[in-house]
């Protein structure tokens, strides 16, 4: 499984839209500095997604998802491809006995298929809207994230593409 997390909040950037001929959108904007975090599991091979909402990045949060996805796969070893985040590497970290972390090269989120979840989530969920409070943030990240972890193809969709190492065409 590949992981990654991401920042959601009340600050918006409006982006471009489809509207009537002669018609200019109105979209509203808004910079609240309020945020919640996304950490997110996938499996491109098969489409299993595995997040949870949480209100912070640290060692302590990490290892708490961490947990919790290898209590959802309990019959499985689960090898994590992380990114090397502080909390990711930290001596602190204890990991479930049927896990295991993997490193990928710094500085390089292109390698991660977990990041095209963020577009996605931000473009179907998140575009050109502004919330009242936290809590409707929270609530359309959960509808987001129920949508996506019900629906196994649009993820390996999203995230199952095909890697070319030394010449060699690797499918996911």
């Amino acid at each position: 499984m590949f992981q990654d997390e991401a920042r959601f909040g009340r600050i918006n950037i409006p982006r471009s839209c489809w509207a009537p001929i002669d018609t200019r959108p109105i979209v509203g904007s808004q910079v609240v500095r309020e945020y919640t975090y996304v950490y997110s599991a996938v499996s491109p091979v098969d489409g299993v997604l595995d997040s949870l909402i949480l209100p912070s990045v640290n060692t302590d949060i990490f290892a708490l998802f961490l947990e919790e996805v290898a209590q959802r796969h309990s019959e499985e070893f689960v090898i994590m491809f992380v990114d090397g985040a502080g909390w990711h590497t930290t001596k602190g970290l204890t990991l479930p006995e049927n896990l295991g972390l993997a490193f990928l090269p710094p500085y390089s989120p292109e390698l991660n298929p977990a990041e095209h979840l963020w577009d996605c989530i931000r473009e179907n969920w998140f575009q050109n809207k502004t919330f009242n409070s936290l809590d409707a943030v929270e609530d359309t990240l959960v509808e987001a994230l129920v949508s996506l972890e019900n629906d196994q193809s649009r993820v390996q969709s999203l995230t199952g593409f095909n890697w070319i190492v030394n010449n060699v065409l690797i499918a996911t």
